[in-house]
């Protein structure tokens, strides 16, 4: 529908998941860290690579390997809580990622997992992101796409309160959303446009990352402050399946990871 001063289009169904899931998000108990990293080595160690001509590795790419890395020796982190007083703790790292797209003409962000990311390569995870951008998702990378009955397929025709009766239903039963959307989310902004700062998501996984942009400012390097690459990273993490110790060992791990450039 079009006039002269306005034109109404569709959106991608996936928006409405995104709309749900904003609302659920707001119910969980999140813990948050707002990080600032010196990625001056990891990215200097990427770029050297690409000029000897090594593999082609994306700053994203092995970032999301590093998370995964760091998640597997830190596994409470990613947990589900279930019913009152268990986790289901997975070996595996999916990671929830979203893509900005073209479709009809509009780009729109649409999700897909990257499953079993601690077993992948930086260079695999960096291939899978570039073909979901360029070519066509297929429905088993597609977060809620996997297989989905006519039941579930009806979800996106139910009015608002019951969609979410819907979500809260599947969050109860962690082996079945850790198939459809795995136990990581992660949105980096930064892949899209520039982020000078921090952003705080709202997100349905036990463990989510917000990614902004890299920007150049001083750091301290021992006892001397140079100009290097900041990058701005949101955490949020379930208290309610992990508690503040867990949690600092492994953001401090994260942190130390990611600054070293580990496995480039």
């Amino acid at each position: 529908m079009q006039n002269r001063n306005n034109k109404t289009v569709e959106f991608p169904k996936s928006r409405i998941a995104t709309f749900d899931i904003g609302a659920i998000g707001k119910e969980k108990h999140y813990v948050t860290a707002l990080l600032e990293l010196n990625v001056t080595e990891a990215r200097k160690k990427i770029k050297d690579a690409r000029r000897a001509g090594g593999a082609k590795i994306s700053f994203t790419g092995w970032l999301l390997k590093t998370i995964a890395t760091t998640i597997s020796q830190y596994k409470d982190v990613a947990a589900f809580r279930y019913r009152r007083r268990k986790l289901i703790i997975f070996e595996d790292v999916d990671i929830s990622v979203v893509v900005e797209k073209e479709l009809d003409g509009y780009k729109v962000p649409l999700p897909l997992v990257i499953r079993k990311a601690n077993e992948k390569t930086a260079q695999a995870i960096t291939a899978e992101i570039h073909n979901a951008k360029t070519g066509k998702i297929s429905g088993e990378q597609m977060v809620l796409e996997q297989g989905m009955s006519l039941s579930e397929r009806m979800y996106y025709f139910l009015p608002g309160t019951l969609r979410r009766m819907a979500w809260r239903f599947m969050l109860r039963r962690p082996r079945y959303i850790f198939k459809k959307m795995g136990n990581v989310g992660f949105t980096s902004l930064g892949m899209i446009g520039r982020i000078d700062g921090w952003f705080v998501q709202t997100s349905v996984h036990p463990l989510s990352f917000g990614i902004g942009s890299i920007t150049t400012k001083p750091v301290v390097t021992g006892d001397e402050v140079r100009i290097g690459d900041v990058l701005h990273m949101t955490l949020l993490i379930d208290h309610n399946a992990v508690d503040g110790a867990p949690m600092a060992r492994f953001v401090n791990a994260l942190s130390e990871n990611i600054e070293s450039g580990t496995g480039l």
